[in-house]
């Protein structure tokens, strides 16, 4: 899937999300002007993006690329079923996933303990954009290039200088990565933290 297919889609899924928690939201009508109230679970803010796993390979540049060692915390904001915190567990890092899908928490919590690493992560069902994330040393995102953009004021005053920040296909818009690397036909990029 190129890059521009992917930004078509999770486009073309969000409107279609909007289109359809608009009537859910508000209440639907029987036809005689009843209105329903939302349940909790229609209320609940809906993922900014579906869920398209990263490939194995994708998954391993970016840790390599963050350089992530047994003293790392890695932290997946949209961790989807959780493998970049999986394959970072295995590299001896802590990881910590951060999703607003209750589904996807539950499989990743599941690919944890069937890699045997569920000692080391920890998942968390949370919307990213308000998660607590000053303890990572390195986040890693597969995001669009508008939700990237809006996470950047979080990252820059949550997170430590010299923190690593690596993203699957899609960039932060004017903040120049530090290292753009090519693998299996996808885009790499890296940021680190600037001193203050």
């Amino acid at each position: 899937m190129t890059r521009g297919t992917r930004a078509f889609l999770l486009s073309w899924a969000i409107v279609a999300g909007l289109a359809c928690s608009t009537g859910a939201s508000t209440g639907a009508s029987n036809g005689d002007d009843t209105q329903f109230p939302a349940t909790p679970s229609q209320a609940e803010r809906r993922p900014d993006v579906i869920f398209v796993p990263t490939r194995e390979a994708v998954v391993e540049a970016m840790l390599k690329a963050a350089k992530v060692g047994p003293n790392d915390v890695v932290y997946d904001l949209g961790c989807g079923d959780g493998r970049i915190v999986v394959a970072a567990a295995k590299l001896g890092a802590r990881g910590v996933g951060i999703d607003i899908d209750p589904q996807r928490i539950a499989e990743a919590k599941e690919n944890a303990r069937a890699a045997g690493v569920e000692g080391r992560v920890d998942f968390r069902l949370g919307d990213l954009f308000e998660a607590d994330i000053r303890e990572a040393s390195v986040v890693t995102l597969y995001l669009l290039p508008s939700l990237n953009v809006k996470l950047k004021p979080r990252l820059m005053e949550q997170l430590r200088p010299g923190t690593r920040i690596v993203s699957h296909d899609f960039d932060m818009g004017d903040w120049q990565p530090d290292e753009t690397i090519a693998v299996d036909g996808k885009t790499v990029y890296l940021w680190t933290i600037p001193k203050r």
